[in-house]
């Protein structure tokens, strides 16, 4: 069945080129003017993608857009050159892409056709979202897929981390072959190597027979590793040779087995922080992490969310046979603005039992439970006077690796600002022309300052008595966002510290 293209006739001359080439390219087209009733116009067209040709100020083209939105359908829109910032105009209107005109009509039409192939891998996946960060995402599981190379996926729980490997496995040349899923850290390490591997007959008491493990299971498609982080360091070690080698032994066997298997591997801690703890091996680290991806948390893609809750709205009304009455614009907002750490799997969980439970009302905030409307910063019960909660086990654990995480960044940040201290150079600068910038910590190119030294080098911080270590410090921060034009995540990995402490500085010093 041929794609279909929904076309604007507001610039006339561009519909008609454009219209043309959608045709010869074996799409099936429709022109509408911009006065059609949007609802009508969709329902009847049922396109793939939506094709703005103009007019995109306008109530009418607003009304088409979110529509299309609210239907998965992908919309293109075709920019006035007279427009001072497009990305910003676009993101402003919720348009999936964008281009400037004028616009050669062969390169429409192939930018359409990758909205409309990557609006169905996120149908395939269930990887919902048009924030760039979520596009990101997308276009690295399609560059990613064809190739054999291990894959690392890093992210919070809950943010999708199998989904995307599926999503790999699905549009690689081993889609017909089986995609084997194991979580690391639910089983103890004795049954977690035979798991992987397998077993032969007597190998240990209970071994009444031989086994096959997860790798030859997946001989020919993928393997994917949950938890990957959380692995038994001996068995690292017998991963690490399979990643080489392509070959392993049975627990209790004595001859190789050969694979053929893609490893994708996630992990929701920071491997790097398990290396310098000694937990996890850095050789393993590094032949995992060939191909990496990054799974943003729900927080860091809000304008997401309520395209997740409507998809799963749709979803749970199907699969339990319940009308929903809707949520309010106030609820929506709620939601939006709720801090989500368990991220898409908590919303997803939420959203179910709203449909279940749901009142013959619409959803208003007072419907909502309290935590979320709080801001869902009470992770973890705690014991109070004269009730009975407690904080369990898992709960402990997960406490200690956050401040075990806090210790190691506040460590790494001590080590990286006596560094910096070290390569301050004391300059004489013109105070007409930068003081005010040197007492703040700015860090500033003393080479265009006329009568300094020649060896200065660009960037240098520029130290004047009075300045404090946080000043220095606010100095690093503020040049690591500008060279990585506010990149918060690269300006983190050049500072050499966490996101999470960058971001409480970013806070702290006011930076916007």
């Amino acid at each position: 069945m041929a794609d279909k293209a929904l076309i604007t006739m507001d610039d006339l001359e561009t519909a008609v080129r454009t219209n043309a080439a959608f045709e010869q390219s074996g799409f099936e087209t429709t022109m509408v003017s911009s006065l059609d009733d949007a609802g009508g116009v969709l329902r009847r067209a049922d396109p793939d993608v939506v094709v703005l040709t103009g007019a995109l100020h306008e109530a009418t083209a607003d009304e088409l857009i979110q529509l299309a939105r609210e239907h998965s359908i992908s919309t293109l829109g075709l920019l006035e050159p007279s427009d001072p910032d497009p990305s910003r105009v676009a993101r402003a209107l919720g348009l999936t892409a964008w281009m400037v005109k004028p616009v050669d009509p062969a390169e429409v039409v192939a930018t359409a056709r990758r909205l409309v192939e990557r609006r169905r891998l996120q149908e395939r996946t269930g990887i919902i979202g048009e924030s760039p960060a979520i596009q990101e995402v997308l276009v690295k599981i399609e560059q990613i897929a064809p190739v054999s190379s291990t894959v690392l996926i890093e992210g919070e729980s809950g943010t999708g981390k199998e989904l995307v490997a599926q999503a790999i496995h699905q549009l690689s040349p081993r889609r017909d072959r089986p995609f084997i899923a194991v979580n690391c850290s639910a089983l103890p390490e004795t049954l977690l190597e035979s798991e992987l591997f397998g077993h032969e007959k007597g190998a240990f008491t209970g071994a009444a027979e031989r086994r096959l493990g997860r790798f030859e299971l997946a001989d020919g498609g993928s393997i994917f590793l949950d938890e990957v982080g959380d692995m038994p360091l001996s068995l690292q070690a017998k991963l690490l040779r399979v990643l080489e080698n392509r070959s392993f032994f049975r627990v209790g066997g004595s001859q190789p087995i050969r694979v053929d298997v893609r490893v994708i591997a996630a992990t929701n801690r920071s491997l790097k922080e398990a290396v310098a703890m000694g937990q996890f091996r850095d050789d393993l680290y590094y032949r995992l992490n060939v191909l990496s991806i990054y799974l943003p948390p729900l927080r860091e893609r809000r304008s997401d969310i309520p395209l997740l809750v409507k998809r799963f709205i749709r979803e749970f009304s199907r699969q339990h046979g319940r009308s929903f009455p809707g949520i309010t614009p106030e609820a929506m907002q709620v939601l939006v603005d709720a801090h989500w750490p368990g991220n898409v799997r908590q919303l997803k969980n939420l959203i179910e039992s709203m449909v279940v439970l749901a009142p013959d009302h619409e959803i208003r905030p007072s419907d909502i439970p309290a935590d979320i409307r709080e801001g869902g910063t009470r992770l973890l019960p705690v014991r109070v006077p004269g009730a009975s909660q407690e904080v369990h086990g898992k709960e402990l654990e997960f406490i200690f690796r956050s401040l075990v995480e806090l210790k190691l960044q506040i460590e790494d940040l001590r080590r990286r600002l006596d560094e910096s201290t070290q390569r301050v150079e004391y300059v004489e600068v013109p105070r007409s022309r930068v003081y005010e910038e040197a007492v703040a910590g700015t860090v500033v190119n003393v080479q265009e300052v006329e009568g300094e030294r020649s060896a200065a080098a660009e960037g240098t911080v520029v130290y004047r008595p009075g300045m404090t270590m946080a000043d220095v410090e606010r100095a690093a921060i503020e040049g690591a966002l500008r060279e990585t034009k506010g990149n918060r995540r690269r300006a983190a990995e050049l500072l050499g510290i966490g996101e999470r402490t960058l971001y409480r500085k970013i806070k702290e010093y006011g930076f916007t």
